[in-house]
């Protein structure tokens, strides 16, 4: 008897056994392609990194005088610093496709009504973070800059190497991307039920300041990129709101009637 019963509970094993190695196995492909994506794109941006580099610094170089040069201290900086910026250029292109394979990972153990909103949710989240970092480039580096070369001692040569101005830059547009995705985490939060759209609405004040102070901790010292941050943030804050109330129904209102019956 205990023989048949220990045989039944490996028969019973084997499907769950086999259904997790299966798992592994689809996670295992869809990573892989993933990687391909990044290293595809790598490999064709990989002739082009030293103008990749070049366009990076234009900004920088647009507020220095003129025959103004950007400096290597470290020996392999030369090669490290665009690699490394094509690297992560390539793993910026490839997020769709990185997306996309998470999606199609966990998309059939979904409810159609979660599909219905992740769908959504994965795209927009996507491109605000490439909003993000445009927003990052085309307003804030050249206000920003602009605003360094203006209050630099006069008779000061500012001569930036290469990998500090890589690493300063990537993390600005790592934090403008990451504040642009705020419209997406307001709208999961609803979602979940962890708060509600008029429950957010009366923190506003709260979330302002944390903005300017999230916008002081994440941008250099000075005032112009920190309001530059602290804005967007704010209003994609609002935007989350509005987003929220649209695409999130209310949960039904329990019945008071079964309280005071009971």
């Amino acid at each position: 008897m205990t023989e048949t019963v220990e045989g039944q509970h490996k028969q019973a094993e084997v499907p769950e056994e086999m259904t997790f190695v299966g798992h592994l196995v689809e996670l295992r492909s869809r990573l892989l392609k993933a990687s391909l994506a990044v290293v595809v794109v790598l490999v064709v941006l990989l002739p082009f990194s030293s103008e990749l580099y070049t366009l990076l610094s234009a900004p920088l170089l647009a507020h220095q005088p003129a025959g103004s040069q950007m400096v290597a201290i470290d020996v392999a900086s030369p090669f490290l610093a665009p690699f490394k910026l094509t690297l992560m250029l390539a793993l910026l292109i490839a997020i769709p496709v990185i997306i996309y394979q998470l999606w199609a990972f966990i998309a059939p153990g979904l409810y159609k009504t979660e599909k219905r909103i992740t769908r959504p949710l994965l795209v927009s989240a996507t491109l605000l973070f490439y909003t993000g970092c445009a927003f990052a480039y085309f307003v804030v580096f050249p206000l920003m800059f602009g605003f360094f070369a203006r209050v630099a001692p006069e008779g000061v040569s500012v001569m930036t190497d290469i990998s500090r101005y890589l690493d300063f830059v990537l993390t600005l547009f790592l934090a403008f991307g990451l504040v642009f995705e705020v419209p997406v985490a307001t709208i999961i939060l609803v979602a979940l039920r962890v708060t509600t759209p008029d429950k957010l609405a009366r923190k506003r004040s709260y979330v302002i300041v944390g903005a300017f102070a999230l916008g002081m901790l994440l941008t250099p010292p000075d005032i112009i990129s920190q309001t530059l941050l602290a804005i967007p943030m704010w209003l994609l804050f609002e935007v989350g709101i509005i987003m929220s109330r649209i695409l999130i129904s209310k949960p039904e209102a329990e019945p008071e009637d079964s309280q005071t019956v009971s």
